[in-house]
């Protein structure tokens, strides 16, 4: 695709692989609005949606299915697809010369992989042994652009999380369950007796409990001594973008019933001690945060607010009453934009402009 008028054949061609799932579609919409970059923009998907046609930059597109020749003269891929598709086809992508941009679990802690959000670590994109970037998960990506900031200023040591998760982070089925399950409790009364909920909504979907008017404790697989996966993730991926191989972290991810945006609670500690004054100053300036902090006038970040925006909103920040070098405070961040398709995108950017950097005599 090069129509549109635009002199696009010195750019590098991306492609976007399962540009018809959930992520896929915001990713095209962001690429849409973003400064153009791009030569072709190759849409790949699964056989079944081969054929297919979507807009990207104002442009119709037949979406292609994924195989080896998808790839043939691509520069950058970004995937969105499980995580066993990745396994399989991005070492393929990047075998051809392609460099990929992987949104899924499969190479995060890939010592060969570097995990990046661009305005934390932008530079380790530069080092890939293995042709692959890896995005973070967007319960780890809702707090790391602000603790990032907070970081370079008063070192971190230390971070008690909990999350509230949307169902959204559970794809389309969680979204779909969620709809279905408050379209049955609605006006029924439903929830005001122990066991109401369990009575009623016997098909939970992919949540350990019914979600509509309730909070669930759980998200991710069973691991070792009780942990849930998503919370090692949001552990062990903070030490790695942040470059802390031994920060202390400890998360408790719950599940709630908002369709997108996730939010935490973070409890963080540093090696110097802080003030509430100079963590806004610091958060306010930071790039990819917003901060709307003013408790005394109802000003403070829900789901509801931020939904469809891209960057982390920051509130409810105070310091510790019993330690000086704590923070206390409120982070959300659609998991949809920023959590998915907007990091991937930025992370292409840095890619793009590095080859094109190249390019250039």
């Amino acid at each position: 695709m090069t129509g549109g008028g635009a002199d696009r054949s010195h750019r590098p061609n991306l492609a976007v692989v399962g540009a018809t799932g959930a992520v896929g579609t915001v990713l095209l919409g962001i690429l849409s609005a973003r400064q153009d970059v791009w030569g072709e923009i190759r849409l790949v998907a699964s056989a079944r949606s081969a054929g297919r046609r979507l807009t990207v930059r104002g442009e119709q597109v037949e979406v292609v299915a994924l195989s080896e020749e998808a790839f043939e003269g691509i520069d950058v891929a970004m995937f969105d697809v499980p995580d066993e598709v990745s396994a399989q086809w991005a070492p393929i992508a990047a075998a051809k010369g392609t460099v990929v941009v992987d949104n899924s679990g499969a190479f995060r802690m890939d010592e060969d992989v570097p995990l990046v959000v661009p305005e934390v670590n932008a530079a380790a994109a530069r080092i890939r042994p293995r042709g692959i970037i890896a995005n973070p998960n967007c319960t780890t990506m809702s707090m790391i652009v602000a603790l990032g900031a907070l970081h370079s200023e008063f070192g971190l040591r230390e971070l008690v999380v909990a999350s509230y998760q949307a169902a959204s982070g559970a794809g389309q089925a969680g979204i779909e369950v969620l709809r279905e399950q408050t379209a049955k409790v609605a006006g029924t009364g439903v929830g005001e007796q122990a066991g109401d909920l369990r009575a009623l909504i016997s098909d939970t979907g992919p949540f350990a409990a019914p979600l509509a008017l309730n909070a669930v404790p759980w998200a991710g697989s069973l691991q070792e001594d009780g942990w849930s996966s998503e919370e090692l993730k949001v552990r062990n991926e903070s030490r790695k973008i942040l470059g802390l191989a031994n920060l202390r972290v400890a998360v408790t991810c719950v599940r709630i019933p908002v369709i997108t945006t996730h939010s935490l609670a973070v409890h963080a500690v540093f090696e110097r001690e802080v003030t509430q004054e100079r963590a806004q100053e610091i958060l306010a300036q930071a790039p990819g945060v917003v901060l709307y902090d003013n408790p005394g006038a109802g000003e403070f970040p829900t789901p509801n607010d931020v939904v469809g925006t891209d960057p982390t909103w920051v509130g409810r920040v105070r310091r510790s009453i019993d330690d000086p070098t704590a923070l206390d405070l409120f982070v959300c961040g659609d998991n949809l934009r920023k959590g998915a398709a907007l990091n991937t995108a930025q992370i292409a950017e840095l890619v793009a402009g590095e080859l094109i950097g190249r390019a250039t005599p």
